[in-house]
């Protein structure tokens, strides 16, 4: 297996509700990044940076690369912006290490944003809403809650377990984000309690939705024959993948199989020369709870159907053998579009170099990442391995 990048540093703000503005965030991210290089790193050697985001509420509309270079310390340097809607940081941080393998950047600076709470509720939606189809879903009035509403729907008429798999996701994911000081959500939930929650978007309730969230994080890539100038615990980049589909989930063979997904994680483990069975732990992107089974069957850890009683069965638990999002994922963590890409890789920094305090995986050594644009339209995985 061979190393594309490395990463030697990474920073987070608290994912939430939150009074900072868009500078302030991605200023708090980005400096924690450089602070977190236990050798240091200059501002000065970055050669290239890319800010992944989905200009929420229209900030900074058409520029919003040159706020990044400003915050970050970085004039002079080129920025591009990535928006690839809820899978931009995903896609951002692949850029990014294909400007590493070019040979022509030493250091390269990946950060996600996104400011989502300080726009009215039919303002959020509308913004959520872009990321499907126009011409059918939005206007027939279908939210991004509808459209995986009626994923999750189709999914428990074709198999039994799937109501008891979802309250499972959420239960999961809540108890894992209660161990994450950056979540969204810090308190653990029952499976009544899920059970009980008023419906969103049938059968999908209150707790099987992901948060609407303030927050950044930024990721420092450093080629991997550099990396140990930075740190002795570099985590490597080995596989990239990435794929699209239709945009309207009506025009794909199947409602319950993300192509994008599936074409994303081929190319990942081709370009590793990797193997599932070595992966560690999953970073999915779960951003409603039937999006974590749909994940789990498109990446090829479980046939179709099986991740319903996978999931019951304690297996993606983090004390399973395949633990699934044990930061909260989206559903606790929350979900910054531009900044949840990012934020998976910064979790598998965390593992990796055995960093992630009482919600640390033992042994862990290779982790995948899994970052969705819409509903299943755009998908980038990548693979890591520790130093």
């Amino acid at each position: 297996m061979g190393h594309r990048a490395a990463i030697v540093g990474a920073g987070h703000t608290r994912f939430g509700v939150l009074e900072d503005g868009p500078r302030a965030l991605l200023r708090a991210a980005t400096d924690g990044a450089f602070a977190s290089v236990d050798r240091g790193a200059d501002r000065s050697a970055v050669g290239e940076a890319y800010l992944a985001t989905l200009g929420f509420g229209g900030w900074q509309i058409g520029n919003s690369s040159a706020v990044l270079a400003e915050e970050a310390g970085l004039e002079g340097v080129p920025v591009t912006r990535v928006e690839n809607a809820c899978a931009s940081g995903g896609f951002a941080l692949r850029a990014a290490v294909r400007a590493i393998e070019s040979g022509q950047r030493d250091l390269v600076l990946v950060a996600g944003l996104e400011k989502m709470t300080d726009v009215t509720s039919a303002r959020r939606r509308y913004w959520l809403g872009v990321s499907g189809d126009t011409e059918w879903e939005r206007s027939a009035g279908l939210t991004f809650a509808g459209v995986y509403g009626l994923l999750a729907s189709r999914y428990l008429h074709q198999y039994a377990a799937g109501a008891d798999a979802l309250i499972a996701v959420a239960v999961k994911n809540h108890e894992n984000g209660a161990l994450n000081p950056n979540a969204h959500f810090q308190k653990r939930v029952t499976p009544e309690t899920v059970r009980s929650s008023p419906r969103v978007a049938d059968p999908l309730g209150l707790y099987d939705c992901c948060p609407v969230s303030d927050g950044a994080a930024a990721l420092l890539l450093a080629p991997s024959g550099e990396a140990r100038r930075y740190t002795d615990s570099p985590v490597y980049v080995d596989g990239l993948g990435a794929g699209s589909d239709s945009l309207a989930v009506q025009e794909r063979a199947d409602l319950l199989r993300f192509g994008a997904t599936r074409w994303a994680v081929d190319e990942a483990l081709h370009s590793a020369r990797a193997e599932r069975r070595g992966i560690s732990f999953l970073e999915v992107h779960d951003c409603f709870t039937i999006a974590e089974l749909l994940a789990l069957e498109d990446l090829g850890f479980a046939e179709p159907g099986q991740a319903a009683e996978m999931t019951i069965a304690g297996r993606t638990a983090r004390t399973g053998d395949l633990p699934v999002n044990p930061d909260g994922g989206l559903k606790a963590k929350g979900h910054p579009i531009g900044a949840s890409g990012v934020s998976q890789a910064y979790e598998v920094f965390l593992q990796l170099r055995q960093a992630a305090g009482p919600r640390q995986i033992p042994h862990a050594e290779r982790a995948l990442t899994h970052n969705v644009g819409g509903a299943g339209a755009t998908a980038a995985v990548t693979l890591y391995s520790a130093g």
